[in-house]
């Protein structure tokens, strides 16, 4: 049997109505490779004058690198650093946490227009050695995102490398990230080159190794077996993997390999010693008063 585990989304409330589908970290499985978390925004259509309450205020990361890549719908960036960045489908924000970062995500182009919201957000782990790295953010698009064509499936490299192909999107640990748009009938081979991989289907339905998926479903491939992709109606396929890098403890926004220093990131962050986003600073998200 070439799928180890069939995951399900769960449905998450971000706050403000704003419902994701969580699908890492899972109790049976906490990361593929050093994906520790994958949530899949919408699709939500948006009217013109939605309230703030929908915004994701600025809150904090440590231990990690978020991405955040759209299909449709746009969202604005702020940071600590002072990044201010739109970030629309096909591009990708990509934030380094390190030692410590804080960001806002707001819908304000939703807010003025109107939009269909629909993406993923996904974290990455950071390795032992890099994470106290300093903060950094990125921005990438058109040619920093490799694309391909064949048979039915347009595909872009998000992150890392696979197939011959590398993103020019800084990552830290062998890693890949791939959107792949397929057409119904269309088939392709996840690589074999990483010994953790998953495939999550957006939208649409395909199989895996014979195995039907349909959206919001993610199937984490037993090692580097398998991987015969299949879609029976028009999909948009996400897959992902790479190499493990240990245990890695979760507290709220935070990640790291100690959990003391989870607790000291939290306690910062009740305490104020944690810079707000640079044009973003009148409101935050507190630290949950029951974090498990």
């Amino acid at each position: 049997m070439s799928i180890e585990r069939i995951i399900e989304k769960r449905t998450h409330d971000l706050g403000g109505g704003f419902v994701v589908g969580r699908v890492l970290p899972f109790h049976a499985r906490r990361m593929v490779g050093p994906f520790i978390f994958f949530d899949h925004l919408g699709p939500l259509t948006l009217s013109p004058g939605i309230p703030g309450e929908l915004d994701v205020r600025p809150h904090p990361h440590i231990g990690l690198s978020t991405v955040t890549y759209l299909y449709s719908g746009q969202i604005t960036h702020r940071d600590s650093l002072g990044f201010h960045q739109e970030i629309r489908p096909g591009e990708v924000n990509w934030m380094v946490a390190g030692s410590g970062i804080t960001h806002s995500e707001r819908l304000e182009y939703a807010r003025a227009h109107g939009a269909q919201m629909h993406g993923i957000q996904a974290w990455v782990a950071l390795p032992t050695e890099d994470e106290e790295t300093a903060p950094s953010f990125h921005h990438h698009e058109g040619a920093d995102l490799p694309e391909w064509s064949e048979r039915g499936v347009q595909g872009r490299l998000i992150v890392g490398e696979v197939d011959g192909l590398a993103a020019a999107t800084p990552s830290h640990s062998p890693i890949f990230y791939e959107h792949w748009q397929m057409d119904s009938g269309a088939r392709r081979s996840v690589t074999q080159s990483y010994s953790q991989r998953a495939v999550y289907c957006a939208t649409g339905e395909i199989e895996v190794d014979g195995t039907t998926l349909g959206a919001g479903r993610m199937a984490v491939l037993e090692g580097k077996s398998g991987g015969e992709v299949v879609a029976r109606q028009p999909s948009q396929v996400m897959v992902l993997g790479g190499e493990p890098l240990g245990e890695r403890y979760l507290l709220w926004n935070f990640v790291s390999s100690s959990k003391e220093r989870l607790w000291q990131a939290a306690e910062d962050w009740r305490q104020g010693r944690m810079a707000l986003p640079a044009g973003d600073d009148r409101e935050f998200i507190p630290m949950p008063d029951k974090t498990p």
